[in-house]
């Protein structure tokens, strides 16, 4: 008789993480200088969540703004869900994110500041199948610190580029 016996990860294992990529907005990497990020919830419909499952988001012209003690996003565009009918809602309405009190205050305090913005940078599923948020506080960038940031990322390809090619001379 066989037995099966499922191994116990040990007491400092952590699991990894998994989610899936709904929407990304990249030019928020560009445009803006990032602090730490973190992850918010969002208020969404039933159709809304299933028409994200469907397809993908518009996040590229979305902000984050503080009203009343409460965060909210504006700009996202959700294409209706295709079999919603009359449960469809307008795709571009303003969704309340949902974080802690302490959270939001503190957020609030660094948007004061001139030049300061809350950046959406990607919506997710998270392990548990929620839709989640990335924001992060952003001080926007100079056209010259985007050419800076732009010359400095060429030439670190370069340099990965003739590393890799030095390893595959060295070992080949």
């Amino acid at each position: 008789m066989k037995q099966i016996v499922q191994q116990q990860p040990h007491k400092g294992a952590r699991k990894q993480a998994t989610f899936h990529l709904i929407a990304k907005n990249r030019s928020a990497y560009h445009d803006y200088d990032l602090d730490n990020a973190e992850e918010a919830g969002i208020e969404l419909t039933g159709v809304e969540v299933k028409s994200l499952r469907e397809r993908s988001c518009q996040l590229t012209d979305c902000f984050c703004i503080v009203r009343n003690n409460e965060l909210y996003l504006v700009g996202l565009h959700i294409h209706p869900y295709s079999h919603g009918g009359v449960w469809n809602i307008d795709p571009d309405r303003r969704r309340r994110l949902l974080m802690h009190k302490k959270q939001i205050l503190s957020i609030a305090r660094r948007v004061q500041t001139k030049g300061v913005s809350l950046v959406p940078l990607e919506i997710y599923f998270n392990e548990r199948n929620r839709v989640k948020v990335k924001v992060a506080v952003g001080r926007g960038k100079k056209m010259y610190d985007k050419r800076a940031a732009a010359a400095k990322r060429d030439s670190d390809r370069e340099i990965q580029r003739v590393l890799k090619a030095r390893t595959r001379e060295r070992f080949a």
